[in-house]
């Protein structure tokens, strides 16, 4: 893991760019391993609590993951209207599952990971995120690779929600990201189904993988957005997209938005309501711009790589 100690002080370096560094002071490193697949640790951040750390990438943390993770899931959940079935790919610290689990129509959820031991430290080291959520009967975990269990299953989701790692030359996620891999996914979407997925950083210097992405995911479904939110702990403006054949239920009100939420959430949200809902897909002139002029389709013999 990349660290320094500096005048007594514990600093982690997250990598942004090739050119740009943010640096987090910690107390201590909880924990550091190395899987079969990747690197992994739980530092104690000064700032934002408990973080995963995968790879030297920040992944999450305890102080304001909620953000994150409650953007990624309510815009489908509650745009669906009665989701029941749920498709999660990665998403090994837990907090995706424990915010699609506090739908009441929920039945069943399938989390695809295909590292156990994220899942293992998780629970261990960060068990706020997950906050039980493992543990619920509606909760079926698969440790495999998301491409080969999307091939397999029989099954088909109201929604599914890719909480995948940035695609990264080299890494283990880049392939998902494609027309290919999007064409495979689409197929296993029920009828008004919703694609949503993390599609990494609308900041400047990287506006052009989520458009890119976007642009992808036009090739295969009929209606796509993208939506932002800005995450302080990556010191960063996040990208989102949403997915789906089904148009007409895209485009409702922040009125309608609070009262699913009250008919559909059990629990408290910190972040999500009709106003942020509004907030979030408003986007910048400059993410506008880039995304009506992005022309590149992303493939698996032209896959497209994050600055890492």
């Amino acid at each position: 893991m990349s660290a320094s100690n500096e005048r007594g002080q514990l600093w982690f370096t997250d990598r942004i760019t090739e050119n740009e560094r943010h640096r987090h002071r910690i107390k201590k490193w909880i924990v550091r391993k190395r899987s079969k697949f990747q690197t992994m640790g739980i530092a104690e951040s000064i700032s934002f609590g408990r973080c995963l750390v995968i790879d030297n990438d920040l992944q999450s943390c305890e102080n304001d993951e909620f953000i994150y993770h409650e953007a990624l899931v309510h815009p489908a959940m509650i745009l669906h209207g009665k989701p029941r079935r749920v498709l999660i790919l990665g998403g090994g610290e837990g907090a995706t599952l424990r915010e699609v689990l506090k739908y009441r129509t929920v039945e069943k959820v399938t989390m695809v990971d295909i590292d156990s031991s994220v899942i293992e430290i998780s629970k261990r080291y960060l068990p706020k995120m997950s906050a039980g959520a493992f543990n619920d009967k509606r909760t079926d975990v698969v440790i495999g690779d998301a491409r080969v269990y999307l091939e397999e299953t029989r099954e088909q989701f109201d929604v599914i929600i890719s909480d995948l790692s940035s695609p990264i030359e080299g890494g283990p996620a880049y392939l998902l990201y494609t027309q290919e891999f999007y064409k495979k996914l689409r197929r296993k979407l029920a009828p008004r189904g919703i694609f949503s997925a993390q599609v990494d950083s609308c900041n400047l210097t990287n506006v052009q993988v989520p458009t890119a992405i976007c642009r992808t995911l036009g090739t295969v479904f009929r209606e796509v957005k993208l939506y932002t939110c800005y995450i302080p702990s990556f010191d960063a403006l996040w990208g989102f997209a949403l997915a789906t054949d089904y148009v007409k239920q895209m485009d409702i009100s922040k009125e309608e938005i609070d009262k699913r939420v009250k008919k559909l959430v059990a629990g408290n949200l910190e972040l999500y309501d009709g106003e942020t809902h509004a907030g979030i897909f408003s986007l910048p002139k400059y993410v506008r711009e880039e995304l009506g002029g992005q022309e590149s389709i992303i493939t698996e013999k032209n896959p497209v790589f994050i600055y890492k």
